[in-house]
């Protein structure tokens, strides 16, 4: 069995033919946890997860939607929503038994609003992100944190608040993992998985290598027990399917780059990848 820890089968970008996708999900056993980045989509992840067996669900809030930002990628353009974090309407939604974490929430620099000072911008991102850490802990879920351009403001923070981790359980997945290694350590020692995707089968971009070449670290020096895979779909397809939208059985794609990186065969780590992902969403039923 596979599964794809980290994709968003509820986004508008399947909207026109997410069942042929499920079908196509279907055809290798794939099991899915789709993420949610702000009220609506969550919601919509616990509405699909409900309706499909191989289907859950993590609930939560992107950085991105604590201010109107206008987001640029290769996948798609627009402007994001501003929201808060409302902990009634997310209680409601954690009652499901399909929800299995909390997130992707986190810190997010890459994407800026225009207008405001950075630091505020930070300030606002570490209030949620620990009102979503205090969450998970009360409904016993895991987190998915999203880190982008800020790997040591998201270690600074959990260094601080690590302490009031009281769960039994590990305390979650650092998502599309693009950090150096001595970052990563920190995570690991923390007790976080790594989280990769289609990126770990990027070539190097001959302008600046040095991202390619410290991802490609980060995967052979990680613990085989502390990998996740994923896709991150409709974004980041890899590339044996690049400039086309990204679907969560392309996962296989990554589980291959790892097998080659790690020395190993498909099918070990397919087994230790799916084993991972259980121990962490506990609420997976397999």
């Amino acid at each position: 069995m596979l599964i794809d820890s980290h994709c968003h089968l509820q986004f508008k970008g399947y909207d026109a033919d997410r069942d042929s996708v499920l079908e196509r999900c279907n055809k290798v056993g794939l099991v899915m946890n789709t993420v949610g980045t702000q009220m609506e989509t969550s919601q919509k992840a616990v509405e699909l997860a409900e309706k499909y067996p191989n289907v859950y669900a993590t609930i939560g809030l992107h950085p991105i939607h604590l201010h109107a930002t206008q987001v640029d990628e290769e996948e798609s353009s627009f402007l994001s929503r501003e929201e808060d974090f409302d902990d009634n309407f997310y209680a409601e939604l954690a009652k499901s038994e399909k929800v299995i974490a909390v997130g992707e929430c986190g810190l997010e620099l890459y994407h800026l609003p225009e207008g405001l000072d950075k630091e505020k911008i930070l300030s606002k991102q570490k209030e949620i992100f620990i009102k979503q850490y205090n969450f998970a802990i009360k409904h016993s879920l895991p987190l998915v944190i999203h880190v982008r351009d800020a790997y040591d403001e998201t270690l600074d923070m959990l260094k601080l608040e690590i302490g009031n981790w009281k769960l039994e359980i590990p305390p979650g997945v650092v998502h599309c993992y693009s950090g150096n290694w001595t970052q990563a350590e920190k995570f690991l020692a923390m007790g976080y998985y790594l989280g990769f995707t289609g990126v770990v089968t990027f070539p190097a971009r001959k302008t600046n290598p040095q991202p390619t070449l410290d991802l490609l670290e980060v995967v052979q020096k990680c613990p085989l027990d502390r990998i996740l895979v994923e896709t991150d779909a409709p974004y980041l397809a890899p590339q044996a399917y690049r400039g086309q939208r990204c679907e969560p059985w392309m996962v296989e794609e990554v589980v291959k780059e790892i097998a080659k990186i790690k020395h190993q065969s498909i099918e070990e780590i397919q087994k230790i990848t799916l084993e991972n992902t259980l121990r962490l969403f506990t609420k997976i039923k397999y």
